[in-house]
């Protein structure tokens, strides 16, 4: 295996052996959703201009991402916005609304035409220091990252901390929030209820993406009463906000909401709890 620390940014804990978790008013499942809120720069697809993926993506900023806040408000849901800090300059009526909707912010690169991993150590922190004075000037401070592409670099981590960040999305190894090594906590997102990778080639059913959100929860919700666990749910409006599409979210969420001892929670308000223990 050679040299290689296998665990470089934080060790292994086998979820059956860590303390049980406990949740706010003894909720067994804490779920949290994700919009990610984005901006791309139509000269950064190849071939250029690619108009075709270029304002396919528009269309979640300018249709999606109202029908997907009106899904989220109508189940009693705050959504916790992945944002390219792009976003909040080019779409300010985005950001009004969300504000109103008491969504919190987390930071998620300037655009998602720049990967981190791209960059070098100093372009990357210009980047994280860009994105967190941006979320601040929306009204708080930047508590979590998710980076685009769920992209790191060996110097991602020790910069997010640097930079008052608390908790990261990018690691979706566990069910449970995790303390990192260098304090940082990883809070569970996910790929398998994601439906960028979901939905692109080839597709899942937006069915399918209904089933596989209640029967995720099902067992979550059943293990979660010997010991609480997270569900995250990561959304893009381009995808989820098609007309086609968005009832089944809507029936997975009701789902979801039906059952008590369900805590919809935003992202900050999870990491609050598991460190108070």
């Amino acid at each position: 295996m050679g040299d290689m620390n296998p665990f470089p940014f934080f060790p292994y804990e086998a979820i059956v052996d860590r303390p049980p978790v406990k949740w706010p008013n003894g909720a067994r499942v804490a779920v949290w959703v994700v919009p990610n809120i984005e901006h791309f720069h139509i000269d950064k697809f190849t071939p250029s201009p690619d108009i075709r993926n270029y304002s396919r993506r528009d269309y979640g900023n300018r249709v999606g991402i109202w029908r997907l806040m009106e899904v989220l408000e109508k189940n009693g849901v705050k959504g916790t916005v992945a944002l390219n800090g792009e976003a909040a300059l080019f779409y300010p009526r985005i950001m009004e609304e969300a504000i109103k909707l008491d969504w919190e912010f987390m930071g998620h690169g300037m655009t998602n035409s720049v990967l981190l991993n791209t960059l070098t150590k100093e372009g990357e922190g210009e980047v994280i220091e860009q994105t967190r004075a941006i979320v601040e000037g929306l009204g708080s401070p930047m508590r979590g990252w998710l980076g685009p592409g769920l992209a790191e670099t060996w110097d991602t981590l020790d910069l997010l901390k640097q930079h008052g960040v608390e908790y990261v999305c990018d690691w979706v190894n566990d069910d449970l929030p995790y303390r990192m090594n260098n304090g940082l906590y990883s809070i569970p997102y996910s790929i398998e209820l994601n439906d960028m990778p979901l939905f692109n080639m080839p597709s899942i059913s937006a069915e399918d993406f209904c089933r596989r959100i209640c029967d995720t929860f099902d067992v979550l919700y059943e293990e979660g009463g010997t010991s609480g666990r997270v569900m995250g749910i990561a959304l893009h409006p381009f995808l989820i906000g098609a007309p086609h599409r968005i009832k089944y979210l809507d029936k997975a969420l009701s789902y979801i909401a039906s059952h008590e001892d369900v805590w919809f929670a935003k992202g900050g308000e999870i990491i609050d709890a598991f460190k108070q223990g």
